[in-house]
């Protein structure tokens, strides 16, 4: 290929990326080796709560509950596709060994340790968009880390794990989510999650998933 053809072919693909964050977040998130982050999260019904989660691949998980259930840590193998549940923290019994889609550890909205990572979402946003549409309406700061705002949403009546509308923001070096709001069909707020606190390619401890 000449050179002035490659130079506007890469020019093109640098354009494109710009212009679908969503799939740049996705090719992003598949060089990840591993994140970290402090999952803050409030309802529409006023509950709270607050995790820090750790994720590292090929899919290993650990949540260790701030609030509610402080002390609780529950911490996913990929390979035995079995859940650690330490109600009172690791040193202390009992531990339970459990299914992912057991639903004493299921969320609220019903949803399991296994599809709860980054990943997950950006696989129903993928999703969701594909049944809808996708708007660019912004950038602004999360946190002070710089961001660009997306909001996906389904044609009539479309859902994607009981969401209709998603508003994300996405980190812009790393296109990481930093915050997200989940919306009902009928415009209802479900929930906001800050992540603003993300931190990516983690060094984690020897035995910080194995216990």
């Amino acid at each position: 290929m000449p050179w002035l053809l490659l130079v506007l072919a890469l020019i093109g693909g640098d354009a494109m990326a710009a212009a679908d964050p969503l799939a740049d977040a996705e090719a992003r998130f598949r060089t990840l080796e591993s994140y970290r982050v402090t999952l803050r999260s409030v309802a529409a019904d006023g509950e709270r709560q607050v995790i820090r989660y750790a994720w590292r691949r090929p899919g290993w998980i650990r949540m260790d509950f701030v609030e509610p259930h402080g002390g609780t840590v529950m911490i996913y193998d990929p390979v035995a596709r079995r859940v650690r549940l330490s109600p009172f923290g690791l040193n202390h019994m009992p531990t339970l060994n459990l299914a992912p889609d057991n639903p004493l550890i299921r969320s609220p909205r019903g949803h399991s340790v296994d599809h709860s990572d980054v990943g997950a979402l950006l696989a129903n946003l993928d999703e969701l968009r594909a049944r809808g549409s996708m708007s660019v309406p912004a950038d602004a700061e999360v946190a002070g880390r710089p961001a660009t705002v997306i909001e996906i949403a389904g044609a009539a009546g479309v859902s994607v794990a009981g969401v209709h509308r998603y508003r994300v923001w996405l980190a812009q070096e790393v296109r990481f989510p930093l915050k997200v709001q989940s919306y009902e069909a009928s415009g209802e707020l479900i929930e906001i999650v800050d992540m603003s606190d993300a931190e990516f390619d983690i060094a984690f401890p020897e035995r910080f998933f194995t216990p």
